[in-house]
């Protein structure tokens, strides 16, 4: 498994999957999926976020585990993007 399709090292597969699909599904009409796209953008700018907070808080990993970021979003009560 590539460590871009890794749960534990990739937060964003989820939106990145609907991005792909909605590609797919419109003829790779970009302009059909920009919410796609900055659901996306918004996902990967959260957890680059708090993995830069994590490193410098010299936690390890620095990106959270899949786990650990269901406990993340449970914490904050809905997702911030």
């Amino acid at each position: 498994m590539s460590a871009f399709r890794n749960t534990d090292v990739n937060p964003c597969l989820e939106e990145s999957a609907a991005s792909t699909k909605c590609m797919n599904v419109n003829n790779y009409q970009k302009e059909m999926c920009t919410s796609y796209f900055i659901r996306y953008k918004q996902c990967r700018k959260f957890w680059h976020t708090i993995m830069l907070n994590r490193r410098r808080d010299g936690v390890s990993p620095a990106m959270p585990t899949a786990e650990e970021r269901k406990q993340i979003l449970a914490s904050l009560g809905s997702v911030p993007y």
